[in-house]
């Protein structure tokens, strides 16, 4: 392969070594046990040039001189020369007219590699017929690697038009003078003409085509188009082609940075891939690469110390694992688009690997056959930073290809703070409004507990979700209503299931539905993003997606009201309070733990619980899922930063709130003076009515509000805020629009009803 003669046989006095091979020669002979390298050694000769070259026609003829003999010999040389290099441009001339068009679609083909944000690998996939062939170019290989390429393979790279003339001539003439092919002078662009157009055949016929695809090559792509065909078309063994996948395979990182005997041993793979492959044939790499650092030396490339201490590392004796970070998340984007070769996600390859170790470190400590997953989302933007959907994508054991990201689990408690935000957000809480944990019974036969089936009697909205009290959860929940919860949380982008032919009730509040990680992580960054839900992005170079209309989870008071309560629930242990809000869930039966937290930077959502839903006893939220949750905030970095506060919102303690929202039972009265006369009561809209206004047809429309009892005046309001002050116990208000609405009265003595309607 190389334009002088050839480094590695007899002729440059380094001992036997056998003939050379074309390109798929090794692979027709099997992968059986390695052909020995040591062959008998052939006819010893000497390059075109030396002096001492001798045949029979270098005899001087009697009656001539010394010097004649000679002058006759250089001539009739340089005469066979002349006659060789025309007999050659004219066989080429007249070839090139009976050859079809250069075709490079199947060289162009490539495998798809997927990167991270910053351009970093994260998986590559092999092409549709098994080969590893990965994009690469010179600017991205180790200078000192393409150096010791063209000082070994092609000396003139850069200056000849594809064919190396003197190395071309040369060849003509051992051949001539030989009978066969003594070395085959082919250039770097010779070798990818091979590469582009594989033959078995090696003939005159034969390598005519390649010297002409060769010019071609240099005259459609300039040397580096051709040198680039050549590192990522290059044989190593087996289904690795180029230079990049060989040294992903051998070394385990990219050729960006490569020692100098890595380098040799890449550049000496291609001559012989099969019989030099280091991970079969590790005696025949090492010759093979010694010899190339030989060469290097000799040519000045790196110095004979260098060559020396190059000789003394090892070579790689076994292939390794191709890259597989976020290995769902790449295939995935894979899938969605198999035409795009190249895909930039947004992932952040070093966060990625981290969480990945993390996800299989605290799995295996947890127990066996448990798998794990944590989403990292970035709250401005939307941005997937981090995507682990198991403890490891090959662990079977651990069913590691299932992604639970995607998986649909009941999220147990995970979703009480959505439930106080759609309180907050009506006005019929507030963070310092006294509910009850006390033994209660809710539409006849649904009596739940709290997990530690102890009650805490009253205690602040704040408190209670802040250690994931049930009771008060599930009064709110009745108050707020289980089909509007659900309805937010749908119209808030997120896909929930629930048991099959029933209608949503109370012990949704518990986890009685079905939600995914990846849902549950975008409803708690909409909390921190004032309530507004934000779209996923996972591809920076993907097709512009349209404009997504706006959803929201709860308002912009409501939701700091929700984040500023969990920024105070008790962390973990050895972990500090008060950096991130964060609320934890476990599935009833213990199959599922759940984390989700979040600043104003990220949200990181956690789980851990079996692919196969099995039951795992001891599997809870706070001791399981939450150190993995406040670890991973830890391994992302910075300092926590808290949400700004709204203008708003009211911060005040119990007793300074009005009195509605001192406390949430309705068969108490809030004041003394709310004790006396009839009691305040909304006569219509009844509570649960559907009322028809003509607003799904763009009506303007006004919705009679009618009140019994109760000291006047008397103050509507409409989702917490008011619309409408009178004497009389009569009202109107005009709806902006169809949906949900929670109506309130409040009389001078600040007695108090709500009723919860829905308008179309």
């Amino acid at each position: 392969m190389a334009s002088d003669a050839d480094p590695l046989s007899p002729q440059a006095g380094r001992g036997p070594s056998p003939p050379r091979r074309g390109r798929g020669e090794a692979a027709a002979e099997g992968e059986g046990p390695c052909p020995k390298e040591d062959r008998p050694e052939p006819p010893r000769h000497r390059r075109s040039g030396d002096a001492s070259v001798t045949s029979l026609h270098d005899k001087v003829q009697p009656g001539l001189s010394p010097r004649a003999g000679r002058g006759g010999r250089v001539g009739t040389v340089l005469a066979l020369f002349v006659i060789v290099a025309l007999l050659l441009a004219g066989a080429l001339w007249r070839y090139a007219d009976t050859l079809p068009p250069l075709d490079l679609t199947q060289a162009s083909l490539r495998s798809t590699v997927i990167l991270d944000r910053k351009g970093q690998l994260l998986r590559p996939f092999a092409t549709a017929d098994g080969r590893w062939r990965l994009p690469v170019s010179a600017d991205a290989i180790d200078p000192r690697y393409l150096a010791m390429l063209k000082a070994y393979e092609d000396r003139r790279f850069d200056s000849h038009p594809g064919i190396d003339p003197a190395a071309t001539l040369r060849a003509a003439w051992q051949w001539l003078a030989h009978g066969k092919i003594v070395s085959g002078g082919s250039t770097l662009s010779m070798q990818v003409a091979r590469l582009v157009e594989p033959r078995a055949e090696r003939s005159l016929r034969a390598k005519l085509r390649q010297m002409v695809r060769a010019v071609e090559l240099e005259r459609a792509l300039g040397k580096s188009g051709v040198l680039d065909l050549y590192l990522a078309l290059a044989p190593y063994g087996g289904p690795v082609e180029g230079v990049r996948a060989a040294s992903l395979a051998y070394f385990g990182r990219e050729p960006a940075r490569l020692s100098f005997a890595e380098s040799a041993l890449l550049v000496a793979l291609p001559q012989s891939p099969e019989a030099r492959r280091p991970d079969r044939f590790a005696a025949n790499a090492r010759r093979a690469r010694d010899r190339v650092l030989d060469i290097a030396a000799e040519r000045g490339v790196l110095t004979a110390a260098e060559a020396q201490a190059a000789k003394a590392e090892p070579v790689p004796v076994a292939r390794k694992q191709f890259p597989m970070l976020a290995a769902h998340a790449a295939e995935q984007a894979h899938v969605a688009d198999p035409e795009a070769r190249l895909q930039h996600l947004t992932l952040d390859a070093r966060l990625q690997a981290s969480l990945e170790a993390l996800a299989t470190e605290r799995a295996a400590a947890a127990g066996p056959a448990l798998s794990a997953a944590i989403l990292v989302l970035d709250n401005r933007t939307g941005a997937v930073l981090a995507h682990v959907g198991s403890t490891g994508y090959l662990d079977a054991a651990r069913a590691g290809a299932v992604d639970a990201t995607q998986a649909v689990r009941s999220p147990g408690s995970a979703l009480k703070p959505f439930i106080y935000a759609l309180a907050f957000e009506d006005g019929l809480a507030h963070p310092e409004t006294l509910l009850d944990d006390r033994p209660a019974r809710f539409a006849a036969s649904y009596a739940p507990e709290n997990f530690d089936m102890g009650f805490r009697g009253t205690v602040t909205a704040r408190v209670a979700l802040q250690q994931s009290l049930n009771l008060p959860a599930v009064e709110l929940l009745d108050a707020v209503g289980a089909a509007r919860f659900v309805a937010r949380l749908r119209g808030a982008g997120a896909t929930v299931l629930l048991p099959r032919d029933t209608a949503p009730g109370l012990p949704v509040a518990l986890g009685g539905l079905g939600i995914t990680l990846t849902d549950l992580a975008r409803l708690y960054a909409g909390l921190a993003r004032s309530g507004t839900v934000p779209a996923l992005a996972r591809r920076l170079d993907g097709p512009a997606a349209g404009p997504e209309p706006e959803r929201r989870i709860a308002d912009p008071v409501a939701a700091w009201y929700v984040a500023d309560t969990l920024r105070g629930a008790p962390p973990p242990e050895n972990a500090l309070p008060g950096r991130i809000s964060f609320k934890t869930g476990t599935s009833y039966g213990y199959r599922d733990a759940w984390a989700v937290g979040f600043d104003a930077r990220v949200t990181i959502a956690v789980w851990i619980g079996r692919p196969d839903g099995a039951s795992v006893p001891g599997l809870i939220g706070r001791s399981h899922a939450a150190p993995i949750l406040f670890d991973a905030f830890a391994r992302f970095g910075g300092e926590p930063e808290a949400l700004p506060r709204p203008r708003d919102a009211l911060v005040v303690a119990t007793a300074a709130l009005p009195p509605p929202l001192r406390h949430i039972r309705r068969d108490a009265p809030k004041t003394f003076a709310a004790t006396l006369g009839v009691p305040l009561k909304i006569a219509y809209p009844p509570d649960g009515a559907r009322v028809d206004l003509g607003l799904s047809e763009g009506a303007q429309a006004r919705l009679a509000l009618k009140a019994l009892g109760g000291q006047p005046p008397l103050t509507w309001m409409v989702d917490g805020l008011p619309v409408a002050e009178a004497m009389r116990r009569q009202s109107e208000w005009s709806p902006e629009g169809a949906g949900f609405a929670r109506i309130s009265v409040m009389d001078a003595v600040g007695a108090s009803d709500s009723v919860v309607v829905r308008l179309e």
